[in-house]
């Protein structure tokens, strides 16, 4: 089908067409989130299924759009520079929609929830292409798709105190193992602060799991002491930008979690300790 087709659909407010079946429909936006045209991919084919999945379109078949997604999610998966990262980036998006509706409806039972969780955990960690943004091709940006992906399920009620410790270690060892030379420079921290910041809103967590939590990373964000053979902020910029991120959205966004005034302590001290050179007073 033409482009020209759904840029029809478009104007019409996305609606759904009446001339063709519904998963007739869906299998082509599908492949269409794989397109390495952003005019296709993020201009049509993610807000037509966003757009169908929030007006309860999907609501019968919820399970089965998002175990197509997660499929999407193995597609290609370490390959590093190739087209396929759009798929999997774009699939993580669409199944966050698809989270967010059960969030809101109750539609899954728990154990897809959980099976999606464990699908959407072993991707991330094995994601190897961390593209920001590709010239002429749009936006990657699976880590941040990701991380929106992880705090929509944060929000579900299937799980608890247990499972949000488990998000939380997997966005920290997201951001310990990101090679030096593959930075993510295109808002990923401030993504994955936001994930952060969904699950400590569930208030299931207190300071004695977030302390270890927080002085992990910041053990990874020091650039001042070690070897003087490679560049140093290379390693520790997705750690760094992570905790400020997280100390700006902890202190300025609004609903915030219980453990806010102790879990800012941690993160002050936390932030001291890896940028010491800068603190100290200057001289003349």
């Amino acid at each position: 089908m033409s482009i020209g087709y759904w840029d029809q659909v478009q104007a019409a407010g996305f609606e759904v067409p009446s001339d063709r079946p519904l998963g007739d429909l869906t299998a082509e936006l599908t492949t269409m989130l794989g397109s390495t045209q952003p005019e296709v991919r993020d201009g049509t084919a993610y807000p037509a299924l966003a757009t169908w999945i929030d007006r309860g379109v999907y609501d019968d078949l919820l399970a089965g759009l998002g175990d197509g997604m997660v499929t999407g999610l193995s597609v290609g998966l370490g390959e590093q520079g190739t087209d396929t990262v759009f798929r999997r980036s774009f699939s993580a998006l669409i199944l966050a929609e698809c989270l967010e509706r059960d969030n809101a409806e109750h539609l899954m039972p728990p154990a897809k929830i959980m099976d999606w969780g464990d699908r959407i955990a072993v991707w991330f960690l094995a994601e190897v292409d961390t593209r920001g943004f590709v010239p002429g091709k749009g936006w990657a940006h699976a880590i941040a798709h990701g991380a929106d992906t992880i705090g929509a399920l944060a929000e579900s009620p299937h799980l608890t105190g247990d499972e949000h410790r488990v998000l939380l270690d997997i966005l920290a060892e997201r951001l310990l193992q990101q090679p030096a030379d593959q930075p993510l420079e295109s808002g990923e921290p401030d993504r994955m602060a936001h994930a952060a910041m969904r699950i400590l809103r569930c208030n299931t967590l207190g300071t004695d799991v977030l302390e270890p939590w927080v002085h992990r990373i910041g053990a990874a964000a020091n650039a001042f002491g070690g070897p003087v053979d490679h560049d140093p902020f290379a390693r520790t910029h997705a750690p760094q930008s992570f905790l400020r991120a997280l100390f700006v959205q902890l202190s300025l966004a609004p609903d915030s979690p219980q453990v806010r005034p102790d879990l800012l302590l941690v993160l002050i001290e936390a932030l001291r300790m890896t940028n010491t050179p800068f603190l100290r007073p200057g001289t003349d």
